[in-house]
């Protein structure tokens, strides 16, 4: 018996130290398989990052791409911030009805008083039907609960046979898919409004989300399209593709937690960076002139019946460009900015080139300019291999080099580069000046913009280089771009200095300056002192008895130098043989100060001009005209000393930034309020008053006084679709102040 025990009891004890072993096995097992997953296996930290990508995610903060602005500040591109409310109409938060039903109706009339689109039930209906459709009670059920919490009042409720109630229940299916509830996107300054209405308070939670959308608009339209660039779907181009990364600034990061489908919550603390807003770029543009010359030139290409045209401003001393414009047709024949004339088409300039000619005959070659050639009446010559060369005109034989350049004689200059250059075998030694000393081989510096580089030959073993010599001499067989040229002739007017154009003047971020462009030297001089006074003489000359002189002979009032060209393009073309007219000029001629081009393509028509001074003539004449009137006083200077002056007038606006100017400016200022949108007016003793605009979204503020860029902001977000003409202050507007208004309702500005 004794021994049957002690087998028994060994029996159990081998199972217990299987069982032992058995668990340390399995905790070995697991041990083992949390060190693998912790330490070795990629699992845990794939299935997390699954996890966190299901529940968190990082959304891109946007920057606010920086704006366009003319040199005195309007812009020509901008972009603003449109907003539009997402609701979730299944939200936890919407769920009573009671509730939902006041606060809905509530928002109902504010929206329809707010946008004036629809009446107020109208709003309601779709708020009730979107809740209905996203939030519904289905598998209705009876469930039983107790009547009461505590063990006395249960009792009593037991003691009448009351202890239980019934109650039906609901499943609810919800459909989080956001709705808009705004007509159209709204403004910052519209929705810094909405935001306090009820449910877009956040006074039922969060209930929706907001959508902001990053608007490009250009307020001047076409003007100067095409160099201001356009971004996105329709194309990359002009200041806008050029300086892109300026322009976009870097946008910023939030992480937000998912709440339902389509809706998150910013996550307080987490890996937030703050959005850096991309830089303003200023032009040099000046809108003024950029609105003239578009005009003369639209006018001149239709009356033409040309196929394109640019016309240039540029300042003599400091190289910027105060106006560029670039018109082509379109199939309906009418004129847009289609390309960039001025910077991409690298052509055969004609005579303008002749200037090249001129500086290298009397600074290269040593000619002197009494030197005598026979142009033949204008008959066809041989010169050198080349034959038939012919000047435009009738009446000249045996002429001097200044009525040479007067009358832009072919003939007179292809002798004289062939007997200097052709005959001596100095070709190389030719091309060698104009590429060397007069730069004329190279871009001028905006390239980032499109600039194509010139061609000017430095290889003569091309199978006729006699007559590519005798053809260069008076503007064919090179290839210069219309803003190439413009440079070199800003040199002649600038004393023999060459710089480079600037059409970018700075770039900023609010009022600080972090970058500024100047022009840069090219050459400190192309030309010795007395070849200046020749050229300067004989441009004069053009315009007082040679090819300009239809347009310039008058030099009572302001004298002008100039030159015209015209060079027939070899490609061919329907409808007419092909031309390029030009003419440039600079004034005054004494003093230069400005530098004008035009550059026209055309065709020979019954009736229309193709020869550079009656082409292109009417443009420039229009620009030296105008430039020279808005100047009160060309050679006035500014004293230091003298009475304190005050200022007329004063834009109004954005209250604190006209309280800012005024302060500075003005005797004293008095204003009704500190901040918000208000119209200045200036005394008789320079007291400036500011006065705040009503702030009732449903009457016609009084904009009169005003810069473009802040009516347009004041009255865009009061719905209203703006039209406006001419520059400066708001001057008149075809709804009176006062006037109840309603979204969508057209009005005019006119500024002066």
């Amino acid at each position: 018996m004794k021994q049957e025990r002690s087998k028994v009891k060994s029996d159990i004890l081998l199972r217990v130290r299987l069982l032992y072993v058995l668990f340390i096995l399995a905790g070995g097992i697991v041990l083992a398989r949390l060190i693998w997953v912790q330490l070795f296996s990629s699992e845990v930290a794939y299935n997390a990052e699954r996890l966190a990508g299901r529940i968190f995610t990082e959304e891109v903060i946007p920057a606010q791409r920086g704006s366009i602005l003319s040199r005195d500040g309007e812009p020509l591109a901008t972009s603003i911030f449109r907003y539009q409310a997402a609701f979730d109409f299944a939200s936890p938060g919407l769920d009573s009805l009671k509730t939902f039903r006041e606060q809905a109706d509530s928002l109902a009339k504010l929206l329809a008083a707010f946008f004036r689109d629809k009446p107020a039930s109208a709003y309601a209906k779709k708020f009730r039907e979107e809740h209905a459709r996203r939030y519904r009670l289905v598998n209705a059920r009876d469930t039983s609960y107790l009547r009461s919490e505590g063990w006395f009042s249960r009792m009593m409720d037991r003691m009448r046979g009351e202890e239980y109630v019934k109650r039906r229940i609901y499943d609810t299916i919800r459909d989080h898919t956001p709705v808009t509830i705004f007509p159209r996107e709204v403004d910052f300054a519209e929705w810094e409004t909405l935001r306090r209405y009820p449910l877009l308070n956040w006074n039922m939670g969060m209930v929706y989300r907001l959508i902001e959308r990053d608007e490009r608009i250009y307020p001047q339209g076409e003007l100067a399209r095409r160099t201001i660039g356009l971004t996105g779907d329709k194309g990359n181009y002009g200041i806008e593709e050029a300086y892109r990364e300026e322009l976009a600034g870097r946008d910023g990061k939030a992480v937000r937690q998912r709440i339902a489908r389509g809706f998150y919550g910013r996550v307080a603390g987490g890996d937030h960076v703050d959005p850096v807003d991309g830089y303003d770029v200023v032009t040099t543009l000046d809108l003024d002139l950029q609105d003239v010359a578009d005009k003369a030139l639209r006018r001149q290409l239709e009356t033409q019946n040309a196929r394109w045209g640019t016309t240039i401003v540029m300042e003599v001393r400091t190289g910027e460009i105060l106006a560029m414009v670039n018109l082509g047709r379109n199939a309906d024949g009418t004129f847009a900015e289609r390309e960039n004339y001025a910077l991409s088409r690298s052509m055969e300039p004609g005579s303008t080139f002749k200037l090249a000619t001129m500086l290298t005959l009397l600074d290269d070659a040593k000619m002197p300019p009494s030197t005598v050639y026979d142009t033949h009446n204008g008959d066809p010559v041989t010169v050198g291999p080349a034959k038939n060369i012919r000047d435009s005109h009738r009446g000249d034989r045996e002429i001097d080099f200044r009525r040479a350049v007067a009358s832009s004689s072919n003939v007179y200059f292809a002798k004289a580069i062939w007997d200097r250059y052709g005959i001596t075998g100095k070709k190389q030694e030719y091309s060698d000046f104009l590429r060397k000393e007069l730069h004329l081989g190279e871009t001028v510096g905006l390239e980032r913009l499109g600039e194509r580089k010139p061609s000017i030959t430095t290889d003569w073993k091309v199978p006729d280089p006699g007559v590519m010599l005798v053809k260069m001499a008076y503007g064919y067989r090179v290839r210069m771009a219309p803003i190439q040229v413009i440079t070199f002739y800003n040199a002649i007017a600038n004393g023999g200095k060459m710089i480079s154009p600037v059409l970018v003047r700075e770039l900023r971020r609010g009022e600080r300056v972090e970058e500024e462009f100047e022009s840069r030297t090219i050459a400190s001089s192309i030309a010795s002192r007395s070849a200046l006074r020749e050229i300067h003489a004989c441009l004069q000359a053009v315009c007082t008895e040679g090819t300009a002189s239809a347009f310039f002979r008058d030099t009572t009032r302001v004298r002008v130098a100039a030159k015209t060209g015209t060079a027939q393009i070899t490609s061919p073309t329907e409808g007419g043989r092909p031309y390029l007219g030009s003419m440039v000029a600079y004034f005054p001629a004494d003093e230069p100060r400005y530098t004008v081009l035009t550059t026209i393509e055309t065709r020979a028509q019954p009736g229309k001009a193709y020869y550079g001074g009656p082409l292109a003539g009417p443009v420039v004449k229009r620009m030296v005209d105008y430039i020279y009137n808005r100047g009160h006083d060309w050679y006035a200077r500014i004293d230091d000393d003298g009475p304190r002056r005050y200022p007329e007038r004063i834009k109004g606006g954005d209250i604190v930034q006209v309280r800012r100017v005024a302060d500075k400016l003005a005797r004293r200022t008095s204003f009704d309020s500190r901040t918000g949108w208000g119209r200045a007016a200036v005394d008789s003793l320079s007291n400036v008053s500011i006065t705040s605009l009503p702030e009732d979204r449903g009457v016609m503020p009084d904009v009169r006084g005003m810069g473009l860029k802040d009516a347009l902001f004041i009255l865009e977000s009061r719905g209203l679709k703006v039209r406006f003409s001419g520059q400066g202050a708001v001057v008149q507007q075809t709804i009176p102040a006062g006037t109840r208004i309603s979204p969508g309702a057209a009005v005019t500005i006119t500024l002066k």
